[in-house]
């Protein structure tokens, strides 16, 4: 069936490769995130495993609703983690897990590269006149940016 939501195909084309991108890289800290809260130890244990957590679930959330508008403009979303990471600029460890405050600095510099994906996206989707994407995507800007100051001030 034709989709005829007021966007052209090559728009709608260009919206959905960008949000792809976006999923990849929230997937992909959303694996960090929940990995580093299975993993973290020392003097903050309690507040970042729960910290950790309410990131990790948000992340979780987010991922459905990017999933879901890609399925909207009519492209499938990617369903894997080796697709994930093949589109992904945001990179997984592969070592053992690091110290608390490593932890803490990768998770606010992962959060900072979101940010800049979904900035990437915003501009896509304007571009494009894809209000319904700008919408999805413009709090996930805000949500990062802060997010990632919030771990910035935790390390220091």
């Amino acid at each position: 069936m034709d989709i005829n939501i007021g966007i052209s195909a090559e728009n709608r084309e260009r919206s959905a490769k960008a949000m792809m991108r976006l999923l990849a890289d929230t997937y992909t800290l959303y694996l960090k995130t929940h990995g580093y809260h299975w993993n973290v130890e020392g003097p903050h244990f309690q507040q970042l495993h729960a910290l950790f957590m309410e990131q990790y679930t948000e992340m979780w959330t987010a991922s459905d609703a990017l999933a879901e508008r890609i399925r909207a403009l009519g492209f499938y979303a990617p369903g894997s983690y080796v697709q994930m990471a093949k589109i992904a600029k945001l990179q997984e460890e592969d070592a053992n897990p690091p110290d608390w405050k490593t932890m803490v600095r990768n998770l606010a510099q992962g959060h900072e590269q979101v940010a800049k994906t979904a900035r990437e996206v915003l501009r896509i989707a304007e571009e494009a006149e894809d209000d319904a994407t700008a919408d999805t995507v413009a709090p996930r800007v805000t949500l990062h940016e802060k997010t990632a100051w919030m771990l910035r001030a935790t390390a220091s």
